[in-house]
């Protein structure tokens, strides 16, 4: 069948043989981008009982995602609390390229919701969405697609810390998947000397918004990015830091994360753990 239909084979190739303790399921097109909201509401609560039926239920090692139609921010709201109580679900999905940039008041709800139920907000790169990755438009090639990836997750970023996004929800919990990392550490360089000298555009980011990414925000690791020079890598890592990276293995796809392969430098035993384990396990608050 096609890739990841088929539990048993899932178990066969990933998660026994890889020794995998946990994994959090991230659906895509589920409703969330579908323009049709009523139809977009009705494949989100479909796609979640599919997860609880065909993943979660037969495998606990494996956790759900709340995906909610974001766009229409009562249906997901009654989305998430129809499903908060059930600890399989381990964080709400929203995609990064929303009608609106994503620190937009129209979505703090969501984000309140997500605050009050400690729940993460996790938001996966994909090639759809409400707008082009790219500032100059739709893109002709899926290797154009798939480099931009990035750059729908900085302007989320970005957006959140500039809107006021976490100085309103400081214990919001922010997971942006599939972008890579290395972007992360001079994205906070840029932020942090344009608040310098436009700080008074916002009053209401009251600290340098690397204070705020270092607290609020996490990034996992797929798609690895691999400099000539390995050790660049560990250097980019340690920018970062070893507390906001969660491993990803992006399974099924081409492109995908061996955990015994994927670092190709030397970490040291406490980086290991936090990166492969012990971050994962505190943000989504796993036993």
């Amino acid at each position: 069948g096609p890739p990841a239909s088929d539990l048993a084979f899932l178990q066969e190739q990933l998660l026994d043989p890889l020794g995998i303790e946990y994994g959090i399921l991230q659906p895509l097109a589920a409703g969330s981008s579908t323009l049709n909201q009523e139809l977009g509401a009705a494949m989100c609560a479909a796609v979640n009982d599919w997860q609880l039926d065909k993943w979660t239920g037969p495998d606990p090692r494996l956790k759900a995602s709340i995906c909610v139609t974001q766009e229409d921010v009562p249906a997901a709201l009654a989305e998430i609390e129809a499903r908060i109580g059930d600890r399989s679900f381990a964080q709400i999905a929203i995609p990064p390229r929303t009608i609106e940039p994503a620190g937009r008041r129209r979505y703090w709800p969501i984000y309140e919701a997500a605050e009050h139920y400690d729940m993460p907000i996790g938001m996966h790169s994909a090639a759809y969405g409400q707008h082009a990755n790219s500032g100059a438009g739709w893109l002709d090639f899926y290797i154009e697609e798939h480099y931009a990836f990035s750059h729908s997750l900085q302007s989320v970023v970005t957006s959140m810390v500039f809107e006021g996004v976490f100085e309103r929800f400081p214990k919001l919990k922010l997971v942006v998947v599939e972008g890579g990392f290395a972007w992360a550490a001079p994205l906070m360089w840029r932020l942090d000397k344009q608040w310098e000298r436009m700080r008074s555009e916002v009053p209401h980011v009251k600290r340098p918004p690397s204070e705020y990414i270092r607290e609020n925000v996490w990034f996992t690791t797929q798609p690895i990015e691999e400099p000539e020079n390995n050790r660049h890598l560990l250097d980019t890592l340690r920018w970062v830091g070893a507390d906001r990276l969660m491993f990803s293995t992006d399974y099924p796809h081409w492109d995908f994360d061996d955990p015994r392969y994927a670092f190709k430098v030397p970490l040291s035993p406490t980086e290991r753990v936090q990166i492969f384990r012990d971050n994962a396990k505190r943000v989504y608050r796993l036993p």
